[in-house]
């Protein structure tokens, strides 16, 4: 218990602090195949593009003990690009939805028509359509474009920010949000549970105090001895806290594992799933409406290729094949350690297009959520802290069960042994003895005729005194 508490003593500390684990995040695109039918009202057609594999590495900084048994940190990532590993390069180019412009569309339904007409006129002067055609390194890692300054000038603070945009452009080189979490110096129970994020107990992005809720872990470590029930961790990305269920045991290259997955009630909306009403407005059940922490911008979050959602939304685009053994995320936890040892988890990055009357740029969508990408995030305890992790944890412990049985099966003919050798001196020491004249003539006792029973029965009586 104590190498598993955050204490820098502790044989878990370094791995805490600097995650050994390699990991690797992958990003599928939805390429557009036929956007110009699109903007005339069919269905979007998609062809799945990559992966575009990135190396990830993770390590904290600012780690701060305080005296309440807590500990804070910043943890920072850094994505390095994977050639070998990927199915394309960063510089290939993608058919996609403006999303800056198709998102401000939706954002700015409701403002006067004379406001839309301007915006309008504006997207035609910078010519701006509907589908851009761009590189994946500035999808992901952002672009210089001239409409965010127009948009902030037309309607201040729609778009609150400036410089390039792109969708994974916070992502790199930055950290997740100050946590603070328990060490488990005094309740080992506690340990990795998050006290708050960023200052706070609870987020406020959402419509209820129960999906406001910071409930669980960080997200790298879960406290020891866990019943295969469920695990809850808080998600920075989501916006929101997470609950996985336990799906069965098993095993990762020897070492026992808890496997614990995504119900489907995760994503599901108010009505499936009343404690979901929080999270609305929604729609059909599966995606979840990020737009409160996401600047207001229509984004929706769900598995890949809406798996475990409604199937109105696989229906209204082709080329998406939900699969579980392709899209479902996973967590495999050691249960007396708390530390996972194999991991993926996938996400799906959507956005809500439409029509927009006022801004002919949307010509005539229909309204479809549309998926843009989705992301793995996966990584596995391998090499020396995987064979140190079996051999603390697995082999030693197995090999003293084996010892105690081996030693127990020794014990037996020794004890067997002791008790004979035992009945035997003592017999040849009566028969030695003077027996006395009053008892010569009686006829011996059953006793004195056994006297390996009669000393068995004595030893019996020792060992049950012992």
């Amino acid at each position: 218990l104590q190498n598993v508490r955050i204490d820098p003593s502790s044989i878990s500390f370094s791995m805490w602090k600097d995650i050994p684990v390699p990991f690797y995040m992958s990003v599928h695109f939805f390429e557009v195949l036929n956007p110009k039918e699109v903007l005339k009202g069919a269905k979007p057609v998609l062809n799945q593009r990559g992966p575009y594999v990135y190396r990830e590495f993770r390590y904290k900084t600012n780690i701060t003990f305080h005296d309440n048994d807590t500990v804070s940190f910043l943890e920072y990532r850094k994505l390095f690009f994977q050639p070998h590993l990927s199915n394309g390069s960063e510089e290939e180019y993608i058919v996609v939805p403006n999303i800056l412009m198709m998102g401000a569309a939706v954002m700015m339904e409701n403002l006067p028509n004379f406001v839309k007409l301007v915006l309008s006129g504006a997207l035609a002067g910078l010519k701006q359509q509907a589908f851009m055609n761009r590189t994946v390194g500035e999808i992901m890692w952002g672009y210089e474009d001239p409409l965010i300054d127009t948009i902030n000038a037309l309607v201040p603070g729609l778009i609150p920010f400036k410089g390039k945009f792109g969708l994974f452009v916070e992502l790199n080189n930055s950290n997740s949000g100050l946590f603070t979490v328990n060490t488990g110096m005094k309740n080992i129970s506690k340990v990795h549970m998050v006290d708050s994020w960023n200052g706070l107990k609870k987020v406020n992005y959402w419509r209820s105090s129960e999906c406001n809720m910071i409930n669980g872990t960080s997200g790298e470590m879960w406290p020891p001895f866990m019943s295969p029930t469920s695990l809850e961790f808080y998600s920075p990305d989501a916006c929101r806290s997470m609950t996985l269920v336990y799906e069965q045991s098993g095993k990762f290259k020897g070492v026992p594992t808890y496997r614990f997955v995504a119900p489907k009630t995760l994503f599901a909306n108010g009505t499936d799933y009343p404690p979901n009403e929080g999270f609305c407005p929604c729609m059909q059940s599966g995606i979840q409406n990020v737009s409160t922490c996401r600047m207001n911008a229509p984004m929706f979050i769900s598995h890949p290729h809406f798996y475990n959602a409604d199937p109105v939304l696989v229906n209204a685009v082709e080329g998406l094949h939900p699969s579980k053994d392709e899209h479902a995320l996973f967590l495999d936890v050691h249960p007396m350690t708390g530390i996972p040892m194999n991991c993926s988890i996938k996400l799906q990055l959507n956005l809500y297009i439409k029509q927009v009357s006022g801004i002919m740029q949307t010509g005539k969508i229909k309204p479809v959520v549309l998926p843009l990408l989705w992301f793995a995030e996966s990584g596995s305890i391998e090499g020396s802290v995987l064979k140190q992790f079996y051999n603390n944890l697995v082999l030693i412990p197995s090999l003293l069960d084996y010892l105690q049985y081996i030693f127990l099966g020794l014990s037996v003919p020794l004890i067997i042994s002791a008790a004979v050798l035992m009945a035997k001196s003592q017999g040849t020491a009566a028969e030695k003895s003077p027996l006395h004249p009053a008892t010569q003539s009686k006829p011996p006792s059953s006793s004195e005729t056994t006297p390996l029973l009669h000393d068995a029965g004595t030893l019996s009586q020792d060992d049950a005194e012992a």
